[in-house]
């Protein structure tokens, strides 16, 4: 409450909170097991019982501030988790939708199923919740791994690949982006469906391709994540968009306003474009300096 108190003294205008890192739920789910955040245990609800979402929704109406919910679409557990994993978690229900990647356990986005259940999931957040966003981060397919070698691990994802990507036509690197981006058009259209008035928004990596524009190097979140990012933004797929811009303004391969000015080219359709900032770098590799510098650009 008493960062709540602090955000609406502020005069900020909207709160995210992330309600499901790992198939997980930080709310009342019919669908998945309460998170090990909140006891220590999957699937134990707090004692005495309180749904948190509902009662960070409350809180946050009363000082005049938007709850957006913050979904991690496709991962399935975390490599720090602690917890015995609970018998209704999809990684026991559902085995044959999850691959292990490194000491990850990732839903395949290219298992149709698992584009549905993560939709079913989000659904009946909106449905049943006063809330007013949902929100995506950066994390599709996950970021990728090197193994000893220094190669990169692939994607473990040939079993969907040889149901669905096969007689796709295109190529598996081709296949995986359309995975996420029918993923993502279709959250988009069953928020506008069910309550148009709740937004939909994605903070992706922040430089789509290396190259764009000429002078960007970086991680290529299109060929790694699969994440065509700016065809979400040049679609009209979301209400806004933040990019993580977490770079300092004279940093000449990954600056702030260039990338910026990139991103707003792309947003033909006018979305609202919010830039996200690394304020967790103030005190360690910036000082407070750079973040105002970042919001004067």
């Amino acid at each position: 409450i008493s960062l709540l108190d602090r955000a609406a003294q502020l005069h900020f205008n909207a709160v995210i909170l992330q309600v499901r890192p790992s198939c997980d739920a930080l709310y009342a789910s019919p669908i998945e097991p309460w998170s090990e955040r909140l006891t220590g245990t999957m699937g134990v609800a707090p004692q005495p019982f309180y749904d948190p979402l509902a009662f960070a929704i409350q809180e946050a109406h009363k000082r005049g501030l938007e709850l957006h919910a913050w979904f991690n679409p496709f991962r399935a557990l975390h490599p720090l988790s602690k917890s015995i994993v609970a018998p209704n978690h999809i990684t026991k229900t559902h085995p044959e939708l999850v691959r292990e990647y490194d000491t990850q356990f990732w839903l395949d986005p290219g298992e149709p199923a698992v584009r549905e259940y993560v939709l079913r999931v989000v659904m009946d957040v909106v449905r049943r919740y006063d809330v007013d966003g949902v929100t995506f981060d950066d994390y599709f397919y996950p970021y990728p791994v090197k193994n000893a070698l220094g190669r990169k691990l692939d994607y473990p994802d040939d079993a969907s690949w040889q149901k669905y990507g096969l007689r796709s036509g295109l190529p598996r690197d081709d296949w995986r982006r359309q995975n996420v981006n029918q993923f993502v058009q279709s959250v988009y259209q069953s928020i506008k469906g069910a309550k148009p008035w709740v937004k939909f928004g994605i903070s992706p990596f922040g430089i789509w391709r290396p190259g764009f524009p000429k002078q960007i190097k970086g991680l290529d979140a299109y060929n790694s994540l699969y994440a065509d990012s700016r065809l979400w933004l040049a679609n009209g797929w979301v209400d806004y968009f933040a990019p993580q811009l977490y770079w300092p303004v004279d940093s000449p391969q990954q600056s702030f306003p260039v990338l910026l000015n990139w991103w707003a080219a792309q947003n033909v359709k006018g979305r609202h474009l919010w830039p996200g900032l690394n304020d967790s770098n103030v005190g360690k590799e910036w000082g407070a300096e750079e973040i105002a510098h970042e919001m004067e650009t």
